[in-house]
């Protein structure tokens, strides 16, 4: 004989927090002189995206959004604390094509 529990307030004060989702996990692909040797030599996007994504996180936003498959991910914090991503493509996918269809180039 266990009564069914009948809270008289909610337990949590606000609802959770949305979890991140490809549009809020990549905020802008960046465009340096440093980041187009990095297309052009690397076969790599690079991007800015969000300081709390993983990189499994990044691999399928980039999946999602611009349907390329990516063969392997480098992140590193900026000083100024933004998260970079260094994105390498499969060989199966020309990075500076990609580039053109994002709009970098």
């Amino acid at each position: 004989l266990i009564r069914a529990r009948e809270p008289a307030y909610p337990r949590q004060s606000a609802p959770s927090k949305e979890r991140l989702d490809a549009f809020s996990v990549i905020k802008y692909p960046l465009t340096t002189e440093s980041a187009m040797k990095k297309i052009e030599d690397n076969n790599t996007l690079v991007f800015i995206v969000d300081v709390r994504c993983t990189k499994k996180q990044i691999k399928d936003a980039v999946a999602g959004m611009y349907e390329i498959q990516t063969k392997k991910i480098n992140t590193l914090i900026r000083p100024d604390g933004q998260k970079k991503a260094y994105v390498r493509l499969t060989a199966d996918y020309d990075a500076l094509d990609v580039a053109n269809k994002i709009g970098i180039i």
